[in-house]
């Protein structure tokens, strides 16, 4: 019962920081830009000041689906920043530009963070079947190797609550050359401006969101363990 409740909590505030985020950059994305670059445009100009030549600008499908990706060297902009020209695209294309700065400048915590993807990826996988797996087993007989087996998915689990949190600041970072970048090139007006801010940092609050609701559970898993202990 424990677990749904926290469940139920995080979920509601997700909720609220996602429909949140969707309303804000529904209501920036009215906010034309007044030099009348699209998105990509923006994207490639912010790689160009930073000596970035070899990362390409391309289209994405989906709503929100932006991102860097480091292996291939491509900042992917969604339909509705790809194109588009007004202050919600210019934050978001800016803040993907900022990803290709961080993987150009070596930045440590996107280095680390790359570094755990593989292992996350795999681990994310397997902790829900160990910990419920192991939840079921200590019921059922008891501690011993239902105990054990639940310790190994808690372990999995920590690793992408590890992720989570790593996740924060790079976030943040990218988001700080953006507005940098932005203002010290006079991208936009002072409105557009901030605009653009406004849009980053509820976008930064759904990784806050996210890396609070993992911990939360995580710490939940814990105390059944300690309990089964005794």
């Amino acid at each position: 019962m424990g677990y749904y409740i926290i469940a139920g909590l995080i979920f509601l505030v997700s909720l609220y920081v996602s429909n949140k985020l969707k309303s804000k950059f529904k209501h920036y994305s009215k906010v034309h830009l007044q030099n009348g670059m699209s998105g990509k445009e923006i994207a490639e100009k912010m790689l160009h000041d930073n000596g970035i030549y070899d990362v390409k600008v391309i289209s994405a499908a989906g709503m929100l689906t932006d991102h860097y990706n480091p292996s291939k060297k491509t900042v992917n902009l969604s339909e509705g920043v790809y194109s588009q020209r007004n202050a919600a695209a210019a934050a978001v294309a800016a803040h993907e530009c900022g990803h290709a700065v961080q993987h150009a400048k070596a930045y440590s915590w996107l280095q680390m963070r790359s570094k755990l993807v593989p292992v996350v990826s795999v681990a994310s996988r397997l902790s829900q079947f160990a910990i419920f797996g192991g939840i079921v087993l200590m019921a059922m007989v008891g501690a011993g190797i239902g105990q054990t087996i639940l310790l190994i998915g808690i372990i999995m689990y920590a690793m992408g609550t590890l992720f989570s949190f790593i996740t924060l600041p790079v976030e943040y970072d990218a988001s700080k050359r953006a507005l940098v970048w932005l203002e010290d090139s006079n991208m936009l007006t002072r409105s557009e401006h901030e605009a653009a801010e406004d849009s980053l940092k509820w976008a930064a609050r759904t990784y806050v969101v996210a890396a609070i609701g993992s911990l939360a559970t995580l710490l939940y898993f814990l105390s059944i363990f300690m309990g089964g202990r005794d």
